[in-house]
């Protein structure tokens, strides 16, 4: 919209817009404008440019201040800015100011988590955000105000969790780069230190999937493991779908007859309700399941889901060891595996299964199914993702979830992972849950 020059009369008689706000920019004074919101309030702003950005000063409500007097108190801003002042920042300075205790790093994160986080994200998002911010990492700042931390200070913490893993560096500065832009946003802080900080190290995609053999010894594993991991993580293989969705599953979104699990929109990564459905040989491990509540499947208390999964991975880690051993007419002992292999007693053992993680089960399934000739758009439609084959256009009006080819390709995926994990490939329904 062209700038008009605003009159009184103008200004007392433009109409609201039916959503948001409008601006209206005076074509006799660059950078004034009158913002009128769709409630009718009425607004003078004064954009202008200090130190490379741009800023917006509110300079008072119409029709408090007429359009000659904001003219007259623009003009007073813009001598200010001419002398290397920063009026706004003057202006945000003289605002009160919250007690210390509300404006420490643990005060505003908690603020964050609350107001915006647990809004905005989905359960497993938020878990993963508070557990970074309110982690041992970032413990030493909980007690400082937000505002004395310096991006001297983010390098430091970040680069010490970089030594020890890269990965989670780059997760902590992200989630930090959230807590600090929100608190601009909100005026808590003028600026944001991490602002331009890039992430201490560019991953690489994963491109990890177990093999025919390491399924096989996966699967025994799980079985040595018992309740409540040994069967979570075998339905993680069967239904590739994410650890925090099946490890939070309800018994009231099993629908057992038509075997169909229903993952509420809100526990979704991506914010997507899905069906999966259940092949032969999920259903044979749920159903023997115990029940610990009338609500979750996997949980010992009755009221939380279970955790733990860095303790549970690496039994499952030992147990897969034993049962690769096994398989190979191998000894268990460590000295005698050593001698066996004949190395020196001071040699380290070679790798035997190399490094894997939880989610690396949605890849192997996903490989395991191109294999089998699973058709690509099925395969995402299993893994619940969006963006794949069918984008664009096409996945704003394709509504078909071709729920039938998905039954098909899992039940398909488990029968292949039965024919790994039975010596005779007996049929699915054999595999002992």
């Amino acid at each position: 919209m062209p700038p008009r020059k605003i009159t009184d009369l103008f200004a007392d008689r433009v109409k609201p817009p039916v959503r948001g706000r409008k601006e209206y920019f005076d074509a006799s004074f660059g950078g004034l404008a009158l913002r009128v919101t769709c409630g009718g309030h009425k607004s003078w702003s004064l954009f202008y440019r200090t130190g490379g950005r741009l800023r917006r000063f509110t300079l008072g409500n119409f029709p408090a201040l007429k359009p000659a007097d904001a003219r007259r108190e623009a003009q007073r801003i813009l001598d200010k800015v001419a002398r290397g002042e920063d009026p706004l920042a003057e202006k945000q300075a003289q605002r009160y100011v919250r007690p210390p205790e509300q404006e420490t790093f643990a005060a505003v994160v908690a603020d964050y988590l609350e107001r915006y986080a647990k809004r905005n994200t989905v359960a497993s998002t938020y878990a993963e955000t508070k557990r970074i911010l309110e982690g041992d990492d970032l413990k030493a700042w909980h007690k400082r105000r937000l505002a004395s931390i310096s991006r001297r200070d983010v390098n430091d913490v970040i680069d010490t969790i970089a030594i020890r893993a890269e990965v989670q560096a780059n997760r902590t500065l992200a989630k930090l780069r959230a807590v600090f832009n929100w608190s601009v946003a909100k005026d808590r802080i003028p600026a944001s230190p991490i602002e331009g900080l890039k992430p201490p190290t560019k991953e690489q995609a994963r491109d990890r999937a177990l093999t025919d053999d390491e399924i096989r010894w996966f699967w025994t594993g799980c079985e040595t493991s018992g309740w409540p991991f040994g069967p979570l993580a075998q339905l993680l293989l069967l239904t590739a779908q994410r650890r925090d969705e099946v490890a939070g599953m309800e018994w009231g979104e099993i629908d057992f007859k038509k075997a169909i699990w229903s993952i509420p929109r809100h526990k979704a990564k991506n914010n997507r309700a899905h069906d999966v459905p259940l092949s032969t040989a999920a259903l044979a491990i749920l159903r023997p399941l115990p029940s610990r509540g009338d609500r979750l499947v996997f949980t010992t208390t009755g009221k939380t889901a279970v955790s733990g999964f860095s303790r549970a991975k690496r039994r499952l880690d030992r147990e897969m060891k034993k049962a690769r051993r096994t398989s190979l007419n191998l000894p268990q002992d460590d000295d005698e595996y050593r001698r066996a292999l004949g190395l020196a007693a001071d040699k380290p053992l070679p790798v035997e299964i190399p490094p894997w993680i939880v989610h690396d089960l949605r890849r192997t399934v996903a490989t395991g199914m191109a294999r089998l000739n699973v058709a690509p758009h099925v395969v995402d439609k299993v893994l619940n993702h969006i963006s794949g084959k069918i984008h664009g256009v096409a996945a704003v009006y394709n509504r078909f979830e071709y729920l039938e080819k998905r039954k098909t390709a899992l039940e398909i995926w488990s029968n292949y992972v039965a024919s790994l994990v039975t010596e005779s490939h007996a049929k699915i329904t054999r595999l002992r849950a």
